[in-house]
């Protein structure tokens, strides 16, 4: 039986071509990729002297018992009978010599095949050239700031406002499951509810459509985008089924196209999708991580894309103007930045962050990343399109938070409170139902 070969994360000729390169990008990513590449490499050159021996001795294989058919062949019109029974003996022996040599050689490389697997997996995703060198947040690149940063004589963070109007209870969500999983009430929890409603439309009325995943995974879906194996120890693990709880949406509502093959009248593939998320956030402790600013458990709403290669950095762009546009709706104070290579994702080419100023905490908070993972992610989904020339090709993926809410929810209370109460932005009243909290 002939091997299959295995579909790899990164082309092996653009590796073995492009050695330096490779090396040099995932080190902006602060990524030591000079071990594995060339181990790669080498184990790659091993397993194709293999299977060159091995088609050989297919090869030589049909040879060999095609000259015995003949030779028997002849021997029973000449009525040589013993002597074609010899013959056909003498072919059976070889033929089992050839079977065991071949399946030892199959062996061999299938745990080649699994060796360059292995480390291919171990490689991040090479950073865009855009993508700036820098080992932490501090060195993310500004690309835009925009909106008035509020001024307030004696403004409460969101944690001591939620509990004067009576908007989220931390402590009943402490005793209901532990620190991180806040149990939202009256005004707070229609504030929640208008919020996932608000940004919904505003994705649906760009051309998204919305669709309703499960919220765990199994694990192929969570290696298919990237999470797994790099993130498994973030994400929660129900062990008794092997499925994990979804970090975000963009994980099942990606994961759809697993194994797809689009035609090209249908792209591109445009999709948005309101979940909670969760996330264990280990080792996340501190002032950084009180009230809503980094929880288990949060709502978000997601925009994923699927499209082709050479379009995908253009759809990029339009995915920040319209994470843009919906922070300008909720009039809140707000700031791009362009990732650097020690803040990017493992599986993320090009990374821009939103964040919006929180006026009590007098910083700013993350609400959303918007990443273009160019072919990172579908070749791990085998996620491909049909052009019009029946050739198959590769395609791009991207996806980006619109939004996430639990910073958004601490911004609109710190940044709009006032001695009446606090002040909801005008595009989200339709939602609420109310222009006040009081």
């Amino acid at each position: 039986m002939r091997l299959k070969k295995i579909r790899i994360m990164l082309n092996i000729k653009t590796i073995e071509n492009n050695r330096d390169y490779v090396v040099s990008r995932l080190t902006v990513k602060g990524f030591d990729a000079a071990g594995i590449v060339d181990e790669i490499i080498e184990t790659e050159g091993t397993r194709r002297k293999k299977q060159i021996e091995l088609e050989a001795l297919f090869a030589e294989q049909n040879r060999v018992a095609k000259d015995a058919g003949a030779r028997i062949g002849i021997l029973k019109k000449e009525g040589k009978h013993e002597e074609a029974e010899t013959v056909k003996q003498n072919a059976a022996e070889e033929s089992a010599k050839f079977k065991t040599k071949s399946e030892e050689l199959e062996t061999e490389v299938a745990c080649l095949e699994k060796q360059v697997y292995d480390r291919l997996i171990l490689l991040p995703n090479l950073p865009h050239e855009s993508v700036p060198a820098g080992k932490s947040a501090e060195n993310n690149l500004v690309v835009k700031e925009s909106g008035t940063i509020p001024e307030l004589n004696s403004g409460q963070p969101h944690w001591e406002l939620a509990a004067k109007y009576g908007l989220i209870d931390f402590e009943a969500g402490n005793k209901l499951t532990g620190a991180g999983f806040p149990v939202y009430t009256g005004k707070g929890a229609k504030l929640q509810r208008a919020l996932i409603s608000m940004f919904l439309d505003h994705n649906i009325e760009k051309g998204y459509t919305e669709v309703q995943p499960p919220l765990m995974i199994n694990a192929d879906s969570g290696f298919g985008t990237g999470q797994l194996p790099d993130k498994e120890g973030q994400m929660y693990h129900v062990v008794a089924d092997d499925f994990y709880l979804i970090p975000t949406a963009e994980v099942p509502v990606t994961n759809l196209y697993r194994n797809v093959i689009v035609a090209e009248s249908g792209l591109p593939v445009k999709l948005t999708a309101y979940t909670p998320c969760f996330r264990r956030e280990a080792g996340s402790y501190g002032k950084d991580v009180r009230g809503l600013n980094r929880l288990h458990q949060f709502d978000k709403v997601e925009i994923v894309q699927i499209t082709r290669p050479e379009l995908s950095y253009g759809a990029l762009d339009g995915m920040v103007a319209h994470v843009e546009e919906l922070v300008r709706k909720l009039e809140l104070p707000y700031r791009i930045l362009r990732l650097c290579g020690g803040d990017i994702s493992f599986h993320s080419a090009l990374t821009y962050d939103f964040e919006v100023y929180s006026a009590a905490q007098a910083r700013w908070l993350e609400v959303s990343s918007v990443s273009n993972f160019e072919s990172f992610q579908a070749n791990r989904l085998k996620l491909r399109y049909k052009t019009a020339q029946k050739k198959t090709e590769i395609l791009h993926t991207l996806n980006g938070s619109s939004l996430a809410l639990p910073r958004i929810v601490a911004a609109l209370l710190e940044n709009n409170q006032t001695d009446r109460g606090i002040i909801m932005p005008e595009a989200l009243v339709p939602y609420t139902g109310f222009d006040i909290i009081s």
